[in-house]
């Protein structure tokens, strides 16, 4: 009997739940009864209600990269605050990035340890929470998981706005066996709901529709700001880590090298690629043609893709070629790199540093994308100048700076003075390791690539 089949899981399903809720309940009804079952179904549970508990220090745990303090951003909570689990309770900012702090507890804020833009210790207490402590209740969600030690997080919601429902942790454990579905991913970037569009009268409709120019709003120009008098403060976040990087590249016996770069036909091929780029959504600028380009001249010169350890006694060629990107952003300079970009084609890098831009733009870059470079190029001429003499960031050993793109006069094939589109290039390389003409073997290639934009195809993988 097929019913039969069927039904047989779920009826021995059920009976192993009686026979744990009965079970437990003997157990442990004459100090704390947990749960109660009978008459051979799963009637109801009694779980813990909320009572006061012990007050626990919540201490700033190891958040990786061998960081040993943070600046505190901003509290999201305050001391009287009620609290759950993951909660955020702060944003604090790293040597690497910023990071939001959640509670492990259900409770009561009691104590705030640090003001804002003060530094925290890693180990040392954040805040103190007062955490409650569970009694007898009715409520059969919590019953189930604690009694049966469900983690909430594997269990997939159907109630209103995901809330987990008895019935859900019933069917999680019927089908622990099959396939759990995840909960939809969280989105990383929020973007703000588009407006309704207005009604149409019907006789408006049928005529031709005719939209306005988007406006842009004016350029905002910088206040001066005048000091009354001197004012004296530490060095944190951001500024902190530049002097520790900087600091550390001054023990890198720099070499320079410059030339320029004619993108004329470039310019032309990019713009023929923007129409269908945004179109796809995603905004072409040059910097993908500039990473690529950069990528295919490190698998010819992978020494420039390498890094050394500190005492310069090994040298690691890596073999991902992880271009960094130095960005101008509120928090200061922030140098996110694309990753794998030898695998990737000139729109996926698009793709990649638009995120990266929005990210960085919104304050939201993880230490996932600052970390984990292995060549940098600096795009300084997105706010002006030609040449530059960019500092390399440790342990990387070559980075580039790329100035504005001009339209100057030079001379073709034929002799004839003609406008084309210049744009001066510095780089610098460690000179422990990397010898001037690998630097400038590499700068030619790079720039042949550019001038020559369809050569790029041939090596295109």
């Amino acid at each position: 009997d097929m019913a039969a089949v069927t039904r047989s899981p779920f009826v021995a399903f059920r009976r192993l739940l009686v026979s744990i809720s009965n079970m437990l309940y003997t157990d442990l009804h004459r100090h704390s009864p947990i749960f109660h079952s009978f008459s051979g179904d799963v009637n109801f549970f009694f779980c813990p209600a909320v009572n006061r508990g012990p007050i626990v220090q919540f201490k700033l745990s190891d958040i990786g990269e061998g960081i040993t303090e943070v600046t505190v951003k901003e509290w999201y909570v305050k001391e009287g605050d009620k609290v759950s689990q993951f909660d955020s309770i702060c944003e604090v900012q790293s040597d690497k990035a910023s990071v939001t702090i959640t509670s492990r507890y259900d409770g009561v804020i009691k104590k705030l340890y640090y003001d804002t833009d003060t530094t925290a210790i890693v180990g040392k207490p954040l805040v103190d929470i007062e955490t409650e402590i569970l009694l007898p209740s009715q409520d059969p969600v919590v019953g189930v998981t604690l009694c049966l030690q469900i983690k909430l997080s594997e269990v997939v919601g159907t109630g209103k706005d995901g809330r987990i429902l008895k019935e859900d942790i019933l069917n999680f454990l019927a089908k622990q066996t099959g396939a759990i579905l995840p909960p939809t991913p969280f989105q990383e970037i929020q973007t703000p709901p588009q407006a309704p569009a207005a009604a149409v009268p019907v006789a408006a409709a049928a005529g031709p529709v005719r939209t306005k120019a988007a406006v842009k709003p004016p350029p905002t120009t910088p206040k001066p700001v005048f000091m009354g008098k001197d004012v004296t403060e530490p060095l944190k976040g951001f500024q902190k880590v530049m002097v520790k990087t900087m600091t550390a590249a001054l023990k890198i016996p720099h070499f320079g090298y410059c030339d320029e770069v004619d993108l004329s036909r470039l310019v032309a091929l990019r713009s023929e690629l923007k129409t269908i780029a945004d179109s796809r959504g995603v905004k072409l600028s040059y910097m993908p043609f500039f990473i690529k380009a950069a990528s295919l001249g490190l698998l010819h010169f992978p020494i420039l893709n390498a890094s050394v350890d500190e005492g310069c006694q090994n040298i690691t060629y890596k073999a991902s070629h992880n271009i960094g990107l130095a960005m101008d952003t509120g928090q200061g300079l922030l140098v996110p790199n694309v990753k794998n970009v030898q695998l990737l084609s000139v729109f996926e890098i698009a793709q990649e540093l638009n995120r990266l831009q929005t990210l960085g733009a919104s304050g939201q870059l993880g230490t996932a994308d600052l970390t984990g470079g292995t060549f940098t190029l600096s795009n300084i001429g997105s706010i002006g100048g030609t040449y530059a003499k960019p500092v390399i960031l440790p342990p990387e050993v070559a980075i580039g700076a790329l100035g504005k793109i001009q339209v100057l006069p030079r001379f073709d094939v034929g002799g004839q003075v003609v406008p084309a589109h210049i744009m001066k290039v510095s780089w610098s390389a460690d000179h422990r390791i990397i010898e001037g003409a690998t630097m400038c073997r590499f700068s030619n290639l790079w720039r042949e690539y550019l001038e020559n934009p369809a050569s790029m195809v041939l090596d295109l993988k």
